[in-house]
């Protein structure tokens, strides 16, 4: 297949089925970036991705900028950042105004409720793929440890996530090396 009609193909298709903004799309993206297109490992999805988090903006064009120029240059990082921003824009410039009418409608209710669980499975399954990766890297303890610290930084002393990440990058250029 063209290069540039795989990136447009797998930003696009991740964008439009990626209900609830950029990180439901995450999965999705995870799933053509990775296993249908091989354009990234899993490892390295995982690093963009914690990157990516930490810079300001959102994280899907944050990933399809980057993936798009590492497989073709400026040309795949415009056609991958267009196929990640137009069903967005398309839907809120034409599909808010009649998804707002009827938002009251049983059916559209449903459609919303009913989705959230799928994009719930979804994100676990990224969380899952990346903390394999994290214990086969790490190790268990290790990855634990660091795990419970974010959920209590996060959930109980409010850090602010960016704050997290780069305390981790911190952590993997500064003391990791000193302890493996």
């Amino acid at each position: 297949m063209i290069v540039w009609l795989g990136l447009f193909l797998g930003f696009f298709l991740a964008n439009v089925l990626g209900y609830g903004g950029g990180p439901a799309s995450i999965p999705l993206m995870y799933e053509e970036i990775v296993n249908h297109y091989h354009w990234i490992t899993n490892a390295e999805f995982s690093n963009m991705l914690a990157l990516g988090n930490a810079l300001p903006g959102p994280i899907a064009t944050k990933i399809a900028a980057y993936v798009g120029y590492d497989v073709f240059g400026w040309w795949g990082f415009l056609v991958a950042l267009f196929a990640t921003v137009f069903p967005s824009a398309f839907a809120l410039i034409f599909l808010l105004k009649i998804i707002q009418r009827h938002r009251q409608s049983f059916v559209v209710k449903g459609m919303t409720l009913c989705v959230q669980p799928v994009i719930a499975v979804m994100m676990f399954m990224l969380t899952w793929n990346m903390g394999k990766d994290s214990v086969v890297s790490l190790g268990i303890w290790q990855s634990l440890g660091i795990a419970l610290l974010s959920f209590l930084a996060l959930v109980k002393w409010k850090v602010h996530p960016a704050l997290m990440i780069v305390a981790a990058f911190a952590y993997g250029g500064l003391i990791l090396p000193h302890i493996k």
